[in-house]
Formats: structure tokens, sequence, C-alpha cells
């Protein structure tokens, strides 16, 4: 940590699927521990209103608009960081999409396609970008899994499948660019308050309960919960820390 004792001050962080919920929470939690913040979403105007606020703050922000399952729309992403903050230091790969829980053999024929593109080659085209400028400069990735990367979770099968896919391409890319310091690690959110819990849980309202009497805490974290751990690994406190998944699940998965 600096002397300022801000986590990530100076550097430039990519967050993406930064509109909302996760995102969204890691934006303004990373601002405020000193990153320049480069904003990746879908939705524009989103990302408008984000940006004007942290700006209005004092805080170093900016986005693109664009899908993680366009290699150009990353690319612009990830130039525009360089190009503004004069690198990439950090990357928080968040984009994610879920699927309405239903038993295999019911999910509708395209529902794998669009689960697997956003949730793990949009996690490949992201690190593909982030890697080509932090080759010889160093730097660290952090993607998000999910609890279900890790055990078997009451949502759709695609959702589990891309979510392990995401933990065994984190581990693959630690591998191979830790030599070049490069650290790339994995968050697991258990049940957290975002748009997509929130929709499921309309659908569903008994599960909440269920989700409550799952883990040692009994209660759904807020974003900036799981925004902090992104943080933390983002930054230089976790040096030491690389190809590991950090569970963020208050205890859901030591049952």
């Amino acid at each position: 940590m600096t002397a300022g004792g801000q986590l990530l001050e100076g550097k430039s962080v990519l967050i993406t699927g930064a509109s909302a919920g996760i995102g969204a929470a890691a934006a303004r939690v990373f601002c405020r521990e000193g990153a320049a913040v480069t904003l990746l979403a879908r939705r524009e105007r989103e990302l408008v209103l984000l940006t004007e606020e942290l700006t209005a703050s004092g805080h170093r922000a900016r986005y693109v608009a664009g899908d993680v399952t366009r290699v150009e729309d990353v690319a612009r992403a990830v130039d525009a960081a360089v190009d503004a903050y004069g690198g990439l230091d950090a990357a928080f790969n968040n984009a994610g999409v879920g699927a309405e829980p239903k038993p295999m053999h019911l999910l509708d024929e395209d529902v794998y396609d669009s689960v697997m593109d956003t949730n793990v080659r949009g996690v490949w085209n992201c690190m593909r970008q982030e890697l080509r400028v932090m080759l010889g400069k160093g730097g660290t990735i952090v993607n998000n899994s999910s609890t279900g990367g890790l055990v078997a979770t009451p949502v759709t099968s695609a959702y589990i499948a891309s979510k392990h896919a995401v933990i065994g391409l984190t581990k693959a890319a630690a591998a191979e660019y830790a030599p070049h310091g490069i650290r790339v690690n994995a968050i697991a959110p258990g049940s957290t308050r975002s748009e997509m819990i929130d929709d499921w849980l309309k659908q569903h309202p008994e599960m909440e309960q269920v989700l409550l009497d799952s883990a040692p805490l009994p209660r759904i974290a807020a974003p900036e919960e799981i925004a902090e751990a992104a943080a933390w690994l983002c930054s230089d406190r976790a040096s030491f820390v690389v190809g590991a998944t950090l569970s963020v699940d208050g205890g859901w998965t030591t049952r």
C-alpha cells in the first residue's frame, strides 16, 4: 500500500460489466482506492451516469460502450485506458450473464451459447487484449467466477459450466504469464445483490430463505463487498497471490 493508504493509487484499471451491480460497485471502490478507471459495458446511458458521478467526485473515470463478446469492443476499451492513463495496470473482468434455472433438458437451445459467449469467451477476449498491453510491464487481472464455478449451485447448468471454465482459464493464464510479472486470479462470489439475482428471486421468492440458510453468514452480500475483494487482488498487497480463486461467499462453500 502506498503512503497515502490507497490500495490502487496511481493505477489504471479496466472494469467490465460496469454499468450495474458488482461492476458499478467496483468502479466506486476502485476510484476510492486511488485508481483511474476505464469502464466497459453494453448500456451506455448507465455508463454515462456512473462516469459523471465519479468525475464529479474528483475521480478519474472514462467509459467505452461495448460488448465483451466482440474483440474489437474490448480492444477499444483497452486502448482507451492506455491512451488516457498511459497504460493498463489491472483489470477486473466482471461482465457476465445468467439464465433462468431450469433442468438441462428443458433449456432453450440457445441458452448454452449465450451464456458461454459472455461468461467464457468474454473473459478470453478480455484477457488476450489485456495481456497484450501488460507484457513487458507487468500487471494483474482478476476474473469474476462464482461459487457456481466451484460447486453445483441451484442455477442453470450452462452457468455452472461457464463459471468452472473461468476458473480454468484463470489458472492456465496464471501459470503462463506469472513469469512475465502478470498475476491472474479469480474471485468466486456467493449470493450478491445484483440485477441478476434480484430478478431470479422475484421469480422464485422461496429461494431467498434457502440461500440464507445455506451459509454460516446468513445474508446476501452487497456488491461493494465483492468489489473490495477484487480491489485487494488487483493491488500490490496481493503480490504473492497467483492462480488463486478467492471465495467471497459468507462461508457458503464451507458447508
